[in-house]
């Protein structure tokens, strides 16, 4: 699967808006679109002619609509594009449905526990087989979610020092749709997540405007 690799604080200035693809780092003051912070001057996207006024066109604002939710999620133009498919077949709102089914990801479970910092570090820890589904190890990051299941780090993982210091982090933010205990390291999917659970500022009615030309 294609990677990037370059510098993500990048990514957050092409897209004008906060990303949180840098874990705690985002929430510091050294992050330009940090919470209350002003600045004295605007973000411009990257580059020699960032700063240069260009006029958007209604393709330009869907198209970066659908580059910032790709960005914030880590998937590639294949995968962002099959949940579009799959959300169309679906009952309900084709916007929302995609969404709550990118949502249900594997990796954005455990990052939404709170047992990684960002989405990128919480991928890494279900590549890695620390993660198990109901009792059993899973190491696919796409791997969707279903109401009941029991997410949990594998018991022979619980020793390592980054789930020992993740024991005493209290997890905060914790979305509805899911319960976490960090002294046990377990967690429940209580249902499945409604836009409404989806705290992020995306319009996804201008993405499935985009794929619907």
């Amino acid at each position: 699967m294609a990677k990037y690799t370059g510098p993500v604080c990048k990514l957050c200035r092409r897209e004008g808006d906060k990303l949180f693809l840098k874990g705690e780092r985002c929430y510091s003051d050294k992050c330009p679109f940090s919470k209350g912070q002003i600045r004295k001057t605007p973000v411009f996207p990257p580059g020699q002619h960032g700063s240069a006024r260009k006029k958007l066109t209604p393709y330009s604002v869907q198209l970066r609509e659908k580059q910032k939710a790709k960005r914030i999620y880590g998937l590639t133009e294949k995968q962002f594009h099959r949940y579009y498919l799959k959300a169309e077949r679906m009952r309900g709102v084709v916007g929302e449905n995609m969404l709550a089914l990118i949502e249900r990801r594997l990796d954005n479970v455990v990052f939404r526990m709170g047992m990684g910092s960002s989405r990128a570090q919480s991928r890494q820890l279900v590549n890695h087989g620390h993660i198990q589904v109901n009792g059993q190890k899973v190491d696919i990051p796409s791997f969707l979610v279903k109401e009941g299941d029991i997410i949990t780090v594998k018991p022979s993982k619980k020793e390592l020092g980054f789930f020992k210091d993740l024991k005493e982090i209290k997890v905060a933010n914790l979305p509805k749709w899911l319960s976490f205990n960090p002294e046990t390291l377990t967690g429940k999917i209580e249902a499945l997540p409604g836009r409404d659970d989806i705290e992020l500022s995306i319009q996804e009615h201008l993405i499935i405007e985009l794929y619907s030309k």
